[in-house]
């Protein structure tokens, strides 16, 4: 948003798409003024503005940084189901001004964590009654997260090239209509789900954003090889931040992990192959399954930790719908991102047959999976092979 248009925007006054904040206000209330755009046709929180005159007075350096904190927070754990919000800061005179956009609801109702449901009335709020939230309910689509629009993206956020590379392989007809103009590329696009109403899906963006993390900043992974036997430990070998495209990430975060295995002779000649710790099918299927399977309505990010002892995997979001340990164990899958996994059987090596976890456990019987409900966590854990080296 321009600086004259919010100015202009400011001056209009408080309506339904737009609230005013002098100051942050307490968790639980933003939550509410949240729910109630959700709920609605969505619209934009400004703070640095009162709301009582209209009057722009402005936020301290350390007033956006904390509120930059509290709406990440605030969207993730205080709102049912969560959203991605998009957080601007913007420059008008000498006064510093945090605008929040807040996208219409895709998957109504929303509520607070408390229970409590709210839908904007003019320029306030009201909480919803029992036939407006069953109203919302039956409206409600339901959208896979990997669907959603991303909302502030458009076509020049797609990187053509890595998406031509993937049409190369996956369909190199398309690609040659395209190249001869006889086909759109935003149709090919929209025809895979990677775009909707002028905007990238959130698969869209992962898969070929030329910056996945702007729109996605808990899209990344955070590796770290803890020297000891638990996260209290003060000393690292060695950690990395890896962001980028899902190509991208699987590749580096592979490279990580298995620079940092070790090897052990199978046999006792010395020039006799030596065979690594952990086999890099098993780590391979276990990343690209944080990676296609998280809960991306969940803004935390994938974790691989490395001890001396084992490396856990862990993914945000517990096991989709009414999977368990023993179902998946057992090669059943309910694809909680089909935009994802379909792309992936072409872009990374990925069948998308639910058997992945079977082929990590016939070749490592020894491999744990703990579904946490509470912390709405997936974990893998591999054991290291120290006790042969």
């Amino acid at each position: 948003m321009e600086a004259l248009e919010l100015i202009e925007r400011i001056s209009n006054g408080e309506d339904s798409f737009t609230q005013f904040k002098r100051e942050a206000v307490p968790i639980k209330e933003l939550a509410k003024e949240f729910v109630a755009f959700l709920n609605a046709e969505g619209g934009i929180l400004i703070f640095g503005v009162d709301d009582k005159t209209g009057d722009i007075r402005g936020l301290s350096f350390s007033e956006i940084e904390k509120l930059g904190q509290e709406i990440g927070n605030c969207a993730n754990e205080n709102v049912k189901p969560p959203f991605h919000p998009i957080v601007e800061n913007i420059s008008v005179g000498e006064n510093k001004l945090v605008i929040v956009h807040i996208p219409k609801g895709v998957s109504k109702p929303y509520s607070t964590s408390s229970g409590d449901y709210y839908i904007k009335s003019s320029s306030d709020k009201k909480k919803i009654s029992q036939e407006e939230l069953r109203r919302l309910f039956a409206e409600s689509k339901r959208l896979f997260a990997d669907e959603e629009e991303i909302f502030g993206s458009d076509l020049n956020y797609i990187d053509i090239d890595k998406f031509k590379k993937f049409l190369k392989q996956d369909n190199p007809d398309v690609l040659e209509k395209i190249e001869k103009n006889d086909l759109s590329l935003e149709i090919v696009l929209e025809n895979l789900e990677l775009f909707k109403n002028g905007h990238l899906t959130l698969a869209g963006n992962l898969l070929f954003g030329t910056i996945p993390q702007k729109f996605n900043p808990s899209f990344f992974i955070d590796c770290c090889y803890f020297d000891g036997y638990d996260i209290s430990v003060t000393k690292f070998v060695s950690k990395q931040t890896i962001k980028g495209t899902f190509e991208e990430i699987y590749q580096q975060s592979m490279r990580f992990v298995t620079s940092q295995i070790r090897y052990y002779q199978v046999e006792k000649d010395f020039n006799s192959n030596a065979k690594a710790e952990i086999s890099e099918e098993i780590l391979s299927e276990a990343i690209l399954n944080a990676l296609i399977h998280r809960d991306y309505h969940i803004q935390s990010s994938i974790k691989i930790f490395m001890f001396h002892d084992r490396v856990e995997i862990i993914n945000p979001g517990k096991l989709y719908n009414s999977l368990t340990i023993e179902k998946i164990r057992n090669g059943i899958a309910i694809h909680r991102n089909p935009i994802l996994s379909s792309i992936c059987k072409s872009l990374l090596p990925y069948s998308g047959y639910g058997s992945g976890i079977r082929r990590i456990l016939k070749i490592d019987s020894t491999v744990e999976f703990i579904n946490d409900k509470e912390l709405e966590q997936f974990k893998c854990i591999i054991k290291r092979r120290v006790d042969e080296i």
